[in-house]
């Protein structure tokens, strides 16, 4: 068989697999991306590479940390001391909202913790006559972007493993943390003036408050003043301390174990030290609170996360076993390529996130061809372009959103990428790309 036919149906299978993939979503996301590799393997003869086993578990260990929290009432706490906060100064709800979601993931490592602001950002806006779709479209956007801002993220444990062992989360953070921040304050002041009317000036959203479609808004007291579990703060403080812990071990090299002696020695890896941190949190949180199994597996966060821990499982995989057997006739052409046009990475990181609605594949599949040809300072500065998971209307998030926001001014759109997030999506992804290259540049 000629080699440009073996290399044309394997990248047939590779497509085949990412579209099958996005169209079922769920579980079958990644169960689409073994069976892809399957094919490589037995079918067309390809070695088959190794998995990202250390991002498959850093996924786990951080979804059962997070999910034990959920269980003794942490997750609940933090909701509350943030809708305490966004309501502190309503005026500037479209700024605040976004950068509590923003928060929120950065620590928890997963953007499913939005769901449970959700309803409190609406509630808020409803509440204050704020257009809906100005904070929450952006609110959901940020809880994405914070993906690559997260050091217990799966995408970041993904992607610093492709830099390799000399460049750590913390190199990372110092770039995304401020520009992803700026990214969003910018987006939000756009929302801000060109985000439509308010509910007061908005004569749809009037005539669904005078016919009675849409229910009164909950008091804001409700959020701020609802019982929680006697352990809910403490959950969520130990869960936080594990994550402060993995943040200055992965920025200060000599709080981490040597391993190795002599001219080998070097400071354990953060793969591991995220498991071990995250994992412990998971034990100590049911010890301390009593926490039963059943709670902490039937949780949102955790059902969430091992859907997403699966699909990076068989994407990486899949992913890794194409590029390996097509070093010579893919990569490096196409490395050759994006040398000579950087634009070309960035794309091709947002249009395989848009078809694998995938953070941590896109991340996989195309992170290494950009560092094969482009500095590891320009690959870091447009690394957040993973946020094209948000092009389609298609991200569980997304949708909720929509379903949330009983005023309509949150849409879908009619034409596939005619949504509410798009606009915020793109502004944020621009302006933090903007200032996260030349900043890499510097830091890095």
């Amino acid at each position: 068989m000629p080699d440009w036919l073996m290399v044309a149906l394997q990248a047939l299978v590779l497509i085949g697999s990412i579209f099958m993939g996005a169209r079922s979503g769920g579980l079958m996301l990644g169960l689409w991306g073994v069976v892809g590799t399957l094919l490589l393997v037995f079918l067309l003869q390809c070695d088959p590479a190794s998995p990202s086993t250390d991002a498959f578990f850093i996924v786990i260990s951080v979804v059962t940390a997070a999910g034990a929290m959920q269980a003794a009432g942490g997750i609940d706490w933090l909701v509350q001391k943030a809708a305490g906060i966004i309501q502190k100064n309503p005026s500037q709800l479209v700024f605040i909202a976004p950068l509590t979601a923003f928060a929120f993931t950065v620590a928890a490592g997963t953007g499913n913790i939005y769901f449970a602001l959700l309803p409190i950002i609406y509630q808020l806006a409803y509440a204050n006559g704020i257009r809906p779709v100005k904070a929450l479209a952006l609110s959901a956007v940020a809880s994405q972007l914070a993906i690559t801002s997260s050091p217990v993220s799966a995408a970041m444990a993904a992607f610093t493993s492709l830099l390799g062992p000399e460049f750590s989360s913390t190199d990372v953070l110092l770039v995304m943390v401020p520009s992803s921040v700026v990214g969003l304050l910018v987006a939000g002041f756009i929302a801000k003036i060109f985000g439509g009317p308010d509910i007061a000036d908005d004569a749809e959203i009037q005539a669904k408050i005078a016919d009675g479609t849409i229910e009164a808004p909950r008091p804001v007291d409700e959020f701020l003043k609802s019982d929680l579990p006697p352990q809910a703060k403490a959950s969520a403080l130990i869960f936080l301390t594990g994550v402060m812990l993995i943040t200055l071990m992965g920025a200060f090299d000599g709080l981490r174990p040597t391993i190795g002696a002599g001219d080998s020695a070097s400071a354990l890896g953060m793969s591991p030290i995220i498991q071990m941190v995250m994992f412990t949190v998971a034990l100590l949180q049911m010890l301390l609170f009593k926490v039963k199994t059943d709670s902490v597996m039937t949780s949102t966060i955790f059902k969430s996360g091992i859907i997403s821990a699966i699909a990076l499982f068989g994407f990486s995989w899949l992913a890794n076993t194409f590029i390996n057997n097509n070093q010579e006739t893919v990569v490096q052409p196409v490395a050759d390529f994006v040398k000579d046009n950087p634009w070309a990475f960035a794309l091709a990181l947002f249009a395989v996130a848009a078809m694998t609605t995938s953070q941590s594949s896109a991340t996989q599949a195309i992170v290494p061809i950009g560092l094969a040809s482009l500095s590891v300072a320009t690959v870091i500065g447009m690394w957040p372009a993973v946020i094209g998971i948000y092009l389609f209307p298609i991200n569980g998030s997304q949708v909720a959103t929509v379903a949330t926001d009983q005023t309509g001014s949150t849409k879908l759109g009619k034409f596939m990428i005619n949504h509410a997030f798009l606009v915020p999506m793109l502004v944020a992804l621009l302006v933090t790309m903007a200032i996260a290259i030349p900043l890499a540049n510097i830091i890095v």
